[in-house]
């Protein structure tokens, strides 16, 4: 892929989901786009450049983005955060909060979502609680929603929650596939969203968010957009949930550090 040609993708990736290609990815995107341009029967990046500036190229923009991004995520992924909602949710219990609403933002193929509505279930069990899911990419979404994993994605997964919320099919070759209970599903909304177009279609207030590992593709005003949003729709006391590789630094914002990773809007939940 020649300079001129990566530099197009950038300014189309940044100017429709605000993500940020850095140079010396020129490879990685080639190598990620080459599957599509072979469905399309094209030869060179600059064909399917010319597809995505055409005038009906929303649909192949929404494919592009699936092809760039990165959905990599492990159940239990980061454990000490959900044993920080763990304890929050008791607590709120405790002091007699009834109505849960949680929010995984940039949820790849599902395993955050489904972390999290194990890990409350146990204690919300019938209450008013639902998770909103929401990633970039329909193909990784359309995976989510399947709810269906193999071994080795399932394997962080304590025993007692396997036995609980996961249904096992045994594969001639030896090999499982695991799907996720419907009770656990009916919980989750799973949509897509830009996270570069603001303001997002929720009104809150939001119990907790997770958006981890998301922010390291977008730049800082573009990161400054998103915890704004957040801002907006976390309630007093509620948690922001980021990748331990992640910080606010730099952003100007009213959430205060609780520890790495893991930040709180000021104030008293209701």
């Amino acid at each position: 892929m020649n300079a001129a040609s990566f530099r197009e993708f950038q300014e189309i990736a940044y100017e429709q989901a605000g993500i940020h290609l850095r140079e010396g990815k020129a490879a990685l995107v080639q190598a990620r786009l080459a599957k599509r341009l072979r469905e399309l029967g094209m030869r060179s990046e600059e064909e399917y450049l010319a597809r995505l500036r055409g005038a009906d190229a929303r649909e192949e923009i929404i494919l592009f983005l699936d092809a760039i991004s990165t959905n990599f995520t492990k159940f239990f992924r980061e454990a000490d955060h959900f044993e920080l909602l763990r304890e929050e949710v008791v607590a709120a219990l405790a002091a007699g909060q009834r109505r849960f609403r949680f929010w995984c933002a940039g949820c790849a193929t599902g395993e955050e979502p489904y972390t999290v509505a194990m890990t409350v279930s146990e204690f919300l069990g019938t209450a008013d609680w639902r998770i909103l899911a929401t990633d970039l990419s329909t193909r990784a979404l359309a995976r989510a929603s399947a709810g269906v994993y193999g071994d080795e994605e399932v394997a962080d997964v304590p025993a007692r929650h396997r036995e609980k919320f996961l249904t096992r099919e045994r594969r001639e070759d030896g090999s499982s596939t695991w799907t996720v209970s419907k009770r656990l599903r009916e919980r989750i909304v799973f949509h897509r969203l830009n996270l570069a177009r603001h303001p997002y279609p929720m009104t809150g207030p939001l119990d907790a968010i997770f958006c981890r590992n998301v922010m390291i593709y977008f730049d800082r005003p573009m990161r400054a957009l998103l915890v704004g949003e957040v801002e907006r729709l976390v309630k007093p006391g509620g948690r922001f949930f980021i990748g331990h590789s992640e910080t606010l630094n730099g952003i100007e914002t009213v959430l205060q550090v609780e520890r790495p990773s893991v930040y709180r809007r000021p104030g008293e939940r209701a």
